[in-house]
């Protein structure tokens, strides 16, 4: 019976694993540089309209810049545009990030190893949240405020 269980389990497992985008894109290269690259690692997805087309491959901080450099491989069946823009989105409110990729309408490709130059950072859900608390207009109004007095003469 446990040799039973054993086997199905492996099979639920190998039919997972076969259905699923968890492996790597095998490609040529492209890399692009980010002021900020919250919750990107080897390993995540690139997308282009929600379609996996790549998987980062390396993440790093280039010590001149400061800036986060992410390598990706690119199925070659996708031709990236020069004018294309990298961002890092989330698959939703407590989602994975994942880069995603926005094709320009350049004639001119992006060649293996090249470099997409137009990037987008995530945005900060905590600093969006905060900056709305602690505005002025964004909090309720405070206990005992009251209303601007009327325009004299009126």
């Amino acid at each position: 019976m446990g040799a039973v269980v054993l086997v199905a389990a492996a099979f639920f497992l190998y039919f997972a694993y076969s259905t699923s985008q968890f492996r790597a894109v095998e490609g040529y290269e492209v890399s692009a540089r980010f002021d900020r690259i919250d919750g990107i690692r080897p390993g995540s997805d690139v997308r282009i309209g929600g379609i996996k087309v790549g998987t980062v491959l390396s993440t790093s901080l280039d010590p001149k810049t400061y800036l986060a450099s992410v390598t990706m491989s690119i199925d070659p069946a996708y031709k990236l545009p020069q004018d294309t823009v990298a961002e890092v989105l989330s698959a939703g409110l407590l989602g994975n990030e994942y880069m995603a990729l926005v094709p320009g309408g350049s004639r001119k490709m992006i060649p293996p190893g090249g470099r997409i130059l137009y990037t987008q950072a995530p945005v900060n859900l905590q600093s969006l949240i905060g900056k709305y608390m602690f505005s002025p207009g964004g909090g309720a109004a405070k206990k005992g405020a009251s209303a601007p007095p009327p325009a004299p003469g009126k």
